[in-house]
């Protein structure tokens, strides 16, 4: 769905969840502002028995002059639209509409049709509004409360900051233009006596489990930003490796991972942790992911929250193998020879995109690749939009330029943003096409299991991949250690014998 898909309805009451938080405000008014025409009648309400009453709402909806209503009772309107929620679930009030539209980032299997947009793997509906503002040719920017008030929903909804996972969250970060004084006044206004309270009791109350580390921390219903305040806590005791911190909420489980382990990602154990029943996502210390009830409780009937968690942690933990750039080969007896296949990739000159020296982060679904724009220096995009930077000796040694421009369909199109500038320039409209040669031997087997790669590059970080996923190595660097995706290796590698 598209929101001109919404233009042609006059009267138009977009709802929030019961209790709003910060996200489902932000994104309410976002769409308020863009719905808010002349000859159109737009309404801002939500339900429940409570008006709001946290301080940093009040604050909020004060300072930013949100329109946001309480209501019980709704005569019919001719569009009833639910953001950050979805019509019919349990902390939603219903009302009567003659036609229902959903603008969603939790995925409850109540929604879909024309009329729908849900996007489960955004960690904010403020995100999903700030990309469908953007698709819709409205400059967010426009008014700085509109700015302030996508940010700080994403703020909130994302345990300030720590479990941003998407390229659209980063864009959100760099190219908004917020309120950063208020954001800040914001920020010291979260937390009430009877939170902190909260807090303390799910610290003092804990599932430890001392063979790997770990600790699962239930709490009582709160704020979502309550539980990435116990995680911080919980990490730092001198035994805590990994800690998963959780708590009813919004028709499922809450969750906030940390994680100060070499060898295990806050941002992989959510996603792990969700897999089939909801989504996680993150940074490698700080993560964070929401489970599905629904989907739970049809997956695993008759199991405790609790349990699944233990379960689940003990399974992570015993489930992966570790390969390191230090090591020997790895199982060389099964390490077979392979040469990649030529193929079209695409290539920009990284001073194309900006002048000779300036910063650049190259933006892709995989994180932000950061480069510094040089003569020497090529921007490739691979088969699947993965995006790397080379120089130019690797350049003409590997690929023959083509005089034709690259194009291609991905989720996500490798961006660049110069943060400085606060522009963001798409890669693919600059992007020609090159064909690479047959380069040297690799050696590579599938994996058996999960398996954690540290590479020669970046010892203090990891790749993963998964069982049938290729670990290769450079034909006499052991050092030179990689995983490549299966699907992407069947496509750019062919055994040495048949090429």
């Amino acid at each position: 769905m598209k929101l001109t898909d919404l233009n042609r309805f006059k009267q138009i009451v977009i709802q929030l969840h019961d209790n709003p938080d910060a996200d489902a405000a932000g994104s309410g008014y976002a769409l308020y502002r863009y719905f808010n025409t002349p000859g159109r009648e737009v309404r801002l309400v939500y339900g429940g028995r409570n008006a709001v009453s946290k301080s940093n709402m009040k604050l909020m909806i004060s300072e930013l002059e949100i329109p946001l209503e309480h209501v019980t009772e709704l005569s019919e309107p001719e569009l009833l639209l639910t953001v950050d929620c979805q019509y019919g679930e349990g902390n939603v009030q219903k009302f009567a509409a003659r036609n229902v539209a959903v603008i969603d980032h939790h995925s409850t299997g109540m929604q879909s049709g024309e009329m729908a947009e849900i996007r489960s793997h955004l960690v904010s509906c403020s995100t999903l509004c700030y990309s469908m503002l953007n698709d819709a040719g409205f400059d967010v920017n426009e008014d700085v409360r509109i700015a302030t008030a996508l940010y700080y929903g994403l703020y909130m909804d994302s345990n300030q900051l720590s479990e941003i996972s998407h390229p659209l969250d980063r864009d959100m970060i760099d190219l908004l233009r917020y309120d950063k004084s208020l954001v800040t006044r914001l920020k010291y206004a979260n937390f009430s006596m009877s939170e902190l309270e909260t807090a303390g009791i799910a610290i003092s109350h804990n599932n430890y489990i001392e063979k790997y580390r770990t600790a699962i921390v239930r709490s009582e219903p709160c704020d979502p930003s309550i539980l990435g305040v116990i995680g911080d806590f919980v990490i730092q005791v001198d035994s805590i490796d990994v800690c998963v911190i959780f708590n009813e909420q919004g028709g499922g489980y809450k969750l906030s991972v940390r994680s100060c382990s070499l060898e295990a990602s806050a941002n992989e154990l959510a996603a792990f942790l969700t897999t089939g029943i909801g989504s996680g996502g993150g940074h490698f210390t700080k993560a964070g992911g929401f489970i599905n009830g629904r989907s739970f409780c049809d997956s695993f009937p008759g199991k405790t929250i609790d349990q699944y968690l233990s379960e689940k942690m003990s399974e992570y933990f015993e489930g992966y193998d570790v390969v390191r750039s230090t090591d020997p080969l790895s199982q060389p007896e099964k390490l077979l020879p392979f040469r990649k296949l030529p193929g079209i990739y695409g290539y920009v000159r990284s001073t194309d995109v900006a002048g000779d020296g300036v910063d650049l982060r190259i933006r892709t679904l995989e994180g932000d690749v950061s480069i510094t724009a040089r003569s020497d220096i090529y921007i490739m995009i691979g088969i699947q939009g993965e995006v790397y930077p080379v120089e130019t000796r690797v350049f003409d040694r590997k690929y023959t330029p083509l005089d034709e421009p690259f194009s291609g369909e991905f989720e996500y199109p490798p961006s660049v943003v110069d943060a400085a500038a606060g522009r963001s320039l798409g890669l693919l409209p600059m992007a020609r096409k090159c064909r690479s040669g047959q380069q040297g031997i690799i050696l590579a087997r599938p994996l058996e299991k999960f398996t954690k790669v540290f590479t020669a590059w970046n010892y203090e970080a990891y790749m993963s991949g998964a069982a049938g996923d290729m670990l290769c190595y450079t034909d006499g660097d052991s050092r030179d250690v990689y995983v490549v995706k299966r699907e992407i290796f069947d496509e750019v590698y062919a055994p040495a014998e048949n090429v």
